[in-house]
């Protein structure tokens, strides 16, 4: 029965636990979608299935952060009448451009052919983080529970070894390890299966991944980071409908990535650089070269007069076909961004992310109908792997390790662009087949000494910022005496290594200013420091360290960025 305790006094720390049919973590667009189809099935049948949704943020949408041009695709799948009950996708998208940046000139290359599926009409701009909230309050009022404020922060297994539960609430830890007065063991949720929906590079996802092997046979996952804000602009500056991308400077041809714009709303323009992080150079700044692209001519005049209300930023899965793991072990399922489902020419994943989610919940209740539990449920993959989330993912395949091999221009723009458009008409034929990624994105980092430094220009405090404002916007806030949820394997190696031989480029890739390097008054003794309140939960850390030295783990519940629109 949901909400039905028991003592757990095998454990070493006494700990109540809470039985659900099935337990979610995540409140993303995964995890919803998921509950909500297991309730809707439920409903359907005339039976009971017992849901738990936990959240780490805030509330539901806390942590939400994209572009976001939405395919409601799977929204039209899970509820047809989405429209009449209020769906905040308000802003059908009208005019798509698409442009190749120079240092201060651009190039319109929207009137090329490209594939169908590359162009965003009938597709809506949004704020995922609302549409995330809508999609919270659909769920309980189905009857669905969602824990807000509760971080998963680990597993616990059946005695066969199968995935039983998570731990959750585990507060008033101090920094040094010690039990505060208000300390709470937290508690355990167990579920007859349990969804991973953590988004990408989730900490628990980590752990099931190689504690079952569900990567093996795969390519590397591939990331990129977004960094975002959100402005208000002037009515004559705003034009409702418009979707921009750009490909170009501030990158160099060799540095993947490109740039979003896009107006919604109350004249709101979600504005945003998204930087592969398989880039080479160390001595990049994901955030200054965004900071640096809103200066551009063409980019400026929509920006002047107006204010900026958001910011933050985030990891995005960018692997794809190849990088997809194994999605069921024993136990539960991996859904959304913890297994992977971005199709990175579109920029598009909500839709991919809510459809996994649905396909696990009704191999799931099948599962239960049949009275099982804990079981590995691979009826799950069979039916991604029929699913148009995976034709879909199969024909783009071959997107990323053409513009990692051959650079932006010729390898993005033009024999990308064949290979969508011959992969797009035969169903997923490439005469490349399926080409590898190779490296993950950590190795792919080049040592300081082949390399210059970049001077990147002062900010404006106009149209460009520095990290600690942005990262004020975020609203980050975590509980400062708890212990650093950003643990080192080594605390030596940010000097003794990654200095010498990389720069130390965590200073850099960060786009809140959690790491710094900081000398004596005479310029010696570098030592490293770790501003853990700053984060905001990208992850980019846990994956672009040259070294694998930086574990990222959840904090207390409710600690974090809590964006709004975003």
């Amino acid at each position: 029965m949901p909400g039905e305790l028991l003592a757990m006094s095998e454990d070493v720390e006494e700990r109540e636990a809470m039985e659900y049919d099935v337990v979610i973590v995540g409140a993303g667009p995964a995890g919803l979608a998921a509950a909500i189809r297991l309730k809707q099935l439920a409903q359907a049948a005339g039976t009971e299935v017992s849901v738990a949704v936990l959240e780490k943020g805030s509330e539901v949408g806390a942590h939400i952060l994209s572009g976001a041009v939405i395919d409601p695709k799977a929204l039209n799948e899970l509820f047809p009448d989405w429209k009449e009950l209020g769906a905040p996708l308000e802003t059908p998208v009208k005019t798509d451009r698409f442009k190749i940046l120079g240092p201060q000139g651009e190039l319109d290359i929207s009137w090329l052919p490209m594939p169908g599926f590359m162009k965003n009409h009938g597709c809506y701009i949004a704020s995922l983080a609302n549409v995330c909230r809508w999609l919270g309050q659909q769920a309980e009022a189905l009857g669905v529970e969602i824990y807000p404020g509760f971080a998963a922060s680990d597993l616990v297994y059946r005695e066969d070894g199968s995935v039983k539960g998570v731990i959750v609430g585990v507060v008033g830890v101090a920094k040094d390890g010690h039990k505060k007065d208000d300390y709470q063991p937290g508690m355990e949720l167990h579920g007859k299966y349990v969804f991973i929906g953590e988004g990408v590079r989730g900490s628990l996802a980590k752990v099931i991944q190689a504690k079952y092997r569900l990567t093996e046979g795969r390519e590397p996952q591939k990331f990129g980071i977004g960094i975002k804000e959100l402005w208000q602009v002037p009515p004559e500056n705003f034009q409702p409908g418009l979707v921009q991308h750009t490909l170009g400077w501030p990158l160099d041809d060799k540095t993947g990535g490109g740039t979003f714009m896009y107006h919604f709303g109350d004249n709101y323009v979600s504005i945003g650089l998204v930087v592969h992080l398989n880039y080479k150079n160390p001595f990049i700044s994901p955030f200054d070269e965004f900071q640096r692209f809103k200066q551009h001519p063409s980019v400026r005049p929509f920006l002047e007069g107006g204010k900026r209300i958001a910011y933050g930023a985030r990891a995005i899965t960018e692997g794809g076909h190849q990088s997809v793991p194994k999605l069921a072990f024993p136990g539960g399922v991996l859904i959304g961004c913890s297994a992977g489902f971005v199709n990175l020419p579109r920029i598009k994943g909500s839709h991919n992310a809510m459809k996994t989610g649905m396909l696990a919940a009704e191999e799931a209740f099948k599962a239960l109908q049949d009275g099982r539990e804990g079981d590995e449920l691979a009826a799950y993959e069979t039916a991604y792997q029929g699913s148009w989330v995976a034709k879909e993912l199969k024909i783009v395949r071959n997107a990323k390790p053409l513009l990692a091999r051959f650079g932006t221009l010729l390898g993005g723009i033009v024999l990308g662009g064949l290979e969508l458009t011959i992969s797009n008409l035969t169903g997923g034929f490439s005469f490349l087949g399926t080409l590898k990624h190779g490296k993950t994105d950590a190795a792919s980092t080049g040592l300081a000494r082949d390399y210059k430094p970049i001077v990147y220009p002062k900010p404006d405090g106009v149209i460009s910022f520095d990290k600690l404002s942005s990262v004020f916007l975020s609203n980050t806030n975590h509980e400062e005496d708890q212990p650093a949820h950003l643990k080192l394997k080594d605390p030596e190696i940010p000097i003794s290594v990654n200095l010498p031989k990389y720069g130390e480029p965590a200073r850099l890739y960060c786009p809140a200013g959690v790491y710094e390097v900081l000398y004596d008054e005479a310029g010696d003794n570098p030592r490293f420091q770790i501003n853990a309140q700053n984060c905001v939960h990208c992850k980019t850390c846990d994956i672009k360290d040259p070294s694998q030295n930086i574990n990222w783990t959840t904090p207390e519940g409710g600690g974090g960025p809590n964006y709004p629109n975003m």
